[in-house]
């Protein structure tokens, strides 16, 4: 726990602007980001006395080790400046909108050639517009459903409509006159595009328009006594109907609108949001928010309205329309106004190209609407705590647990795990698996591939877990090397060889980037280091830290067979219950790590077994590879051609074929590997064969089996 005061700026260092400060703890990492319109005076305010201090301020600070500042020009740039370094860096002390970007939208891909509608979720692409967001993606599939019979636009995948195109016949859809069939011609491309842009125009809530010109067709039918084309019609208008029915009009005047509410306590809120435009209701979302820093409902609505609309690109005519639920609207209702309430609408204006107020509605349809909304967000407040209400609770628990099973000094809030996977010694790799606060940060999954003192791999499962724990760790010493950090320097041969490292990439200038302001790959230690086995395994494990001069990381193994804990150097385990939740969490670890390394064996062994002799022919690419295989049909008749047919093939020149000539000069079998489905001969020292898929996991501590 460090003291504020140690790293307190010095009197005027800090500039009496407007600015975005960082807060970074020991190793660099920045744990909080925050914004001021006086740099000086808010920075200030954390140095007081750290008891006069809020409590969840008071961990910030305590962890922080340094603060740094940028000065910007106005308030308006320090808002957007703080919501891209918010968005970068994760800070662990900045509110969290959980569930974000989750929620499914309506799409249709006007920049396409062919628009298609379909369902999308994440990041907003360029060219499309969307609709939403909905609660449910069925909901979505209801309403197209509904809108095909009118507006029969293309929905299939890339690879259906290129199948499609190339066979000469439509899929389902276009035999049953739900899809316009633009694959085999049906229908022009202009046409296609302007179908598409009806579709978005109807969604968007443009509906008298279609309705009407329906109702006229189908009179004009009637009149001419073709009444089969005019049951069509009334049908086609029914469904429209039917489509807009399911967003009922909540606001007469046809405003265009996002209604947020907040619900919630001193350390969680739900927040929700409706989506309206045209009046009715388009979409509707929400987030649960864990306050770990302290904030009024003003600055949580300050945030939320960042989080929403940062992502909206300034001056896009598609963000602008007031269309797509993601874009800005024209008005912004909100339950309380936000301390900075110009600088957000001059903001908010910008991303929209036109004026966007902000405000808090007093009465009428709108008043009413927001209450709705607040029962809204209450409602998904008390849904949250029912389902997670444990959820804290049980990390914390099991933390803690752990911290006093292995008597460690504080609760390991980072934990490492690794595994090695491999099949009868071959194709070797280990990974690394990383848990934070008791959650997988999958960001930092690492994998290695084994190599042994000759590059042949590792003897046995000892070695090879000697090997990843020493290049893990050495690769750390070398980056806290590079960045000047340690006390105790590593010898010149061993900063060399971390930095030959190919696993890690190369070693840049300590352990966070200066550019990009991210970690390096392996800059920061564990609290707690887990491996997959017993004793021989947590003994090589031990050997390698030993070694390498690391004593303030602590360790242990999960063995499979008994779930027992191993410390280094113990005689006996240690056992934790059935039921406790630390040992759920260790099993959890152990079971990622077990799962990330299979999935890396196995990739690694499929490209291994799918390797032609072909490879090795310099300037040989997998292009001209297919087109030789398909011209001779086999590899054997491609080995019995001369370098004279061979460069009849087109793209082959006549020193490409020569060197496939010498390349395949070898034995028949001498490079093409066994079968995947082959038997694996017993080896001979006895150990025992990789068994089935769905057999039973053979434990770490098998004689002469590397843990898999």
């Amino acid at each position: 726990m460090a003291d504020p005061a140690t790293y307190r700026p010095a009197p005027g260092e800090i500039p009496d602007q407007p600015g975005v400060y960082r807060f970074r703890d020991k190793d660099g990492r920045v744990v909080y980001v925050g914004k001021a319109k006086s740099l000086r005076s808010r920075l200030n305010s954390y140095f007081q006395d750290v008891a006069g201090l809020h409590p969840r301020t008071q961990q910030m600070v305590t962890t922080a080790a340094s603060v740094q500042w940028t000065v910007v020009g106005t308030e308006v740039e320090a808002l957007a400046l703080e919501y891209s370094w918010i968005k970068e860096f994760d800070p662990r002390f900045n509110v969290k909108y959980r569930d974000d970007k989750s929620y499914p939208y309506l799409a249709v891909t006007l920049a396409d050639q062919f628009p298609r509608v379909q369902v999308m979720r994440g990041a907003k692409r360029p060219g499309t517009r969307y609709f939403g967001p909905y609660a449910h993606a069925w909901a979505i599939r209801e309403t197209v459903d509904l809108l095909l019979r009118v507006f029969p636009v293309r929905t299939c995948s890339a690879g259906v409509f290129k199948r499609a195109k190339q066979q000469g016949r439509p899929c389902l859809l276009g035999y049953i006159d739900k899809c316009s069939a633009p694959c085999v011609g049906k229908i022009s491309q202009e046409d296609h595009h302007v179908l598409a842009e009806e579709f978005a125009d109807f969604m968007a809530g443009d509906t008298a328009r279609f309705t009407k010109r329906l109702t006229q067709r189908m009179q004009e039918a009637s009149a001419e006594l073709d009444f089969e084309r005019a049951a069509r019609l009334r049908d086609d208008i029914g469904a429209l109907k039917r489509a807009t029915e399911k967003n009922a009009v909540v606001l007469s005047d046809g405003t265009d609108a996002d209604i947020f509410a907040l619900a919630g306590d001193e350390l969680e809120a739900a927040v929700q949001v409706f989506h309206v435009r045209g009046g009715r209701i388009r979409g509707q979302r929400g987030w649960v928010v864990e306050k770990v820093e302290d904030l009024s409902d003003a600055q949580l609505v300050e945030h939320l309205l960042q989080q929403v609309y940062g992502d909206v690109p300034g001056g896009d005519p598609a963000a602008a329309s007031g269309a797509a639920a993601g874009s800005v609207p024209r008005e912004v209702l909100v339950p309380v106004l936000p301390d900075d309430l110009e600088q957000v609408q001059t903001w908010l204006s910008g991303l929209r190209g036109s004026r966007v107020q902000v405000r808090v509605p007093q009465r009428g349809d709108k008043h009413e609407l927001a209450e709705t909304v607040r029962k809204n967000a209450e409602h998904a407040l008390a849904l949250h705590r029912t389902r997670r209400a444990g959820d804290l609770t049980t990390r914390s628990q099991a933390l803690q647990e752990i911290q006093e099973a292995l008597g460690l000094d504080s609760a390991p809030l980072r934990i490492e795990c690794y595994d090695v996977s491999h099949n009868q010694g071959t194709y070797q790799v280990a990974s690394m698996v990383v848990f934070e606060d008791g959650l997988a940060r999958k960001s930092e999954y690492r994998t290695f591939g084994i190599r042994g003192p000759e590059g042949t791999g590792a003897r046995d499962d000892t070695a090879a877990m000697h090997e990843v724990i020493t290049r893990r760790f050495r690769r750390y010493l070398a980056e806290r090397e590079q960045a000047g950090d340690l006390e105790l320097g590593l010898g010149e041969d061993q900063v060399a060889e971390a930095l030959a490292d190919a696993d890690a990439g190369p070693v840049r200038s300590g352990p966070i980037d200066e550019t990009t302001g991210r970690p390096q790959r392996f800059a920061y230690p564990p609290n707690l280091v887990v491996v997959d086995g017993g004793p021989p395994q947590v003994a090589a494990a031990a050997a390698a830290l030993a070694e390498l001069g690391i004593d303030d990381v602590a360790l242990c193994g999960l063995a499979k067979r008994l779930e027992e804990v191993w410390l280094p150097g113990e005689d006996y385990p240690v056992i934790l219950q059935r039921s406790s939740e630390g040992l759920y969490l260790l099993q959890r670890v152990r079971d990622e790590a077990h799962r990330f390394a299979i999935t890396a064996h196995r990739k690694k062994r499929s490209k291994g077994m799918t390797v032609s002799a072909l490879d090795t022919v310099p300037g040989l690419g997998p292009a001209r590879s297919a087109a030789l295989l398909k011209h001779f049909g086999s590899l054997k008749r491609l080995r019995a051609a001369t370098a004279e047919e061979i460069a009849t093939v087109p793209g082959m020149g006549a020193r490409t074929a020569a060197a496939v000539v010498a390349a395949l000069a070898g034995p028949a079998d001498a490079a093409a590997p066994a079968p995947a489905d082959a038997p694996v001969p017993a080896p001979a020292d006895g150990a025992v064969p990789e068994p089935a898929a769905d057999a039973p996991r053979p434990t770490a501590d098998t004689p002469g089996m590397l843990g898999a």
